[in-house]
């Protein structure tokens, strides 16, 4: 285990910029779950566990995000210095929930843990067999069945992540995230759910939304759902007729049930960075929909420089649109993301 983090540290604080570094040293993929029994020295034990693997990864975090704010590159010795520096960090970590589970392999939440720990230092294939043996030691356990979904969702066994996120759902249906985590997969590997559950694509963007919507019911007050949710738009594709109005009036339909998606996110939204996002999205089916002032109006409300590439492209799309629309009767709804 000595080297088990020289090669992602050397590739993390040599090339990520520091937008990302937030996202190095992740939280715990599965859930938290309670101690059996505060008393029990193998339960406390755990838990003294799990407090200096948190206090650990926020340490290597901080040191990481320190090292990404400076102005002056940092040289090789530098790097190689700070890869050593998180190693050392991590080793105490890895030792201790080595030797705990080897006085107690069958502890189904230490298992859970650690696994948690090797994904977030992205020791993925370590990961999946912890993982693995806590399932076999409490298959009741929903949060391994979430975090192994996640695994082969990221790892190329997409339809063993719908079974497995299927399982998640079934042993605790009242859990948001099992059915967010689901969406997002289905959402993004539509081929494969397309042929996992023998429907069309269309349909599988609707399998999408609804696990969304029970996700966003079990926490309405979760922006990232909502927003989610709102982004699935994006892929549907409205019904054709033979009658051009009703076409138009069909795809205008869609825009508004979209815009009135990101109303909602709008909503949840917590800081001003988010709620210019939202514009963003308005603008975009504002355009497409040829509502060209509310689209005007939508950008104005974009002021953040993290916005301005995207608001740039809308604007450059929208005054093309107009400009290529003078004169004529309102255009046909273009669906662009």
């Amino acid at each position: 285990m000595n080297d088990l983090l020289i090669g992602l540290l050397s590739a993390l604080v040599a090339t990520n910029p520091p937008v990302a570094v937030s996202n190095l040293v992740q939280k715990k993929t599965g859930l938290s779950v309670a101690i059996a029994d505060a008393n029990d020295p193998v339960e406390r034990a755990y838990q003294k566990l799990m407090e200096d693997d948190d206090l650990a990864q926020a340490e290597v975090d901080e040191w990481i995000k320190t090292s990404h704010r400076s102005i002056i590159p940092q040289s090789d010795v530098e790097k190689a210095a700070l890869n050593l520096r998180i190693k050392r960090r991590f080793e105490p970590i890895i030792k201790g929930y080595e030797d705990f589970l080897a006085a107690h392999p069958n502890h189904a939440n230490a298992r859970i843990a650690y696994g948690s720990f090797l994904n977030d230092i992205g020791e993925e294939s370590s990961a999946e067999a912890q993982w693995n043996k806590a399932r076999e030691a409490d298959p009741k356990n929903p949060a391994v069945w979430n975090n192994l979904a996640n695994f082969y969702g990221h790892n190329g066994d997409v339809k063993k992540s719908f079974e497995y996120y299927a399982k998640a759902i079934e042993l605790e249906p009242t859990e948001p995230v099992y059915y967010q985590n689901m969406a997002t997969t289905v959402f993004l590997f539509r081929k494969d759910a397309m042929e996992f559950y023998k429907i069309t694509e269309q349909e599988v963007f609707s399998k999408a939304m609804g696990l969304y919507r029970k996700a966003l019911s079990l926490d309405p007050d979760n922006f990232s759902m909502a927003a989610e949710l709102a982004q699935t738009y994006y892929g549907v594709k409205p019904p054709k007729f033979d009658d051009t109005n009703a076409t138009r009036q069909a795809e205008l339909k869609l825009a508004d049930e979209a815009i009135a998606a990101w109303q909602t996110a709008q909503k949840l939204t917590s800081n001003e960075l988010e709620r210019e996002g939202v514009h963003i999205h308005f603008a975009r089916w504002q355009i497409n929909t040829a509502r060209y002032e509310e689209a005007r109006k939508s950008l104005a409300a974009v002021t953040n420089d993290l916005w301005a590439a995207s608001k740039k492209t809308l604007v450059t799309k929208l005054n093309n649109r107009e400009a290529g629309t003078t004169g004529t009767n309102a255009p046909s709804v273009v669906i662009e993301k």
